[in-house]
């Protein structure tokens, strides 16, 4: 378990040295998150890296773990709001504003783009 868990930071912090180091406007854990999915790719296909962290889905085990304490991650945001209630009592308004309009883009944006990505592949399926 320590092992996986060590892993998973180890692709974090390099996914956050490769973003800084190129000056990527993207966050490092992202990258890192992509790494540890070519990580587990690799595993799945070539029986030799499955050593360590990576051998009897150890990775997987560890990540259920975290995911069940999820809700401690939100404490810390939790006390930077509350740290900063004078500024959400001056602009509440504002920034309730800019939130629903936030999601209500998101949304659109994530249907249209099902939308245009299920045609797609409804044309290359019909394709000759």
């Amino acid at each position: 378990m320590i092992a996986s868990l060590s892993l998973i930071l180890l692709c974090q912090l390099i996914g956050e040295v490769f973003v800084r180091g190129l000056g990527l406007p993207m966050p490092g854990p992202v990258v890192g998150l992509l790494l540890l999915l070519l990580l587990l790719s690799a595993r799945d296909r070539f029986g030799v890296l499955a050593r360590g962290p990576l051998h009897h889905d150890g990775v997987e085990n560890a990540s259920r773990g975290l995911l069940a304490h999820l809700s401690l991650l939100f404490v810390p945001a939790g006390v930077g709001v509350v740290q900063k209630l004078d500024l959400i009592a001056a602009h509440g308004i504002a920034i309730t504003a800019v939130l629903a309009i936030s999601v209500v883009v998101t949304l659109l944006v994530t249907v249209t783009t099902f939308l245009v990505a299920s045609r797609l592949l409804a044309r290359g399926r019909n394709a000759p």
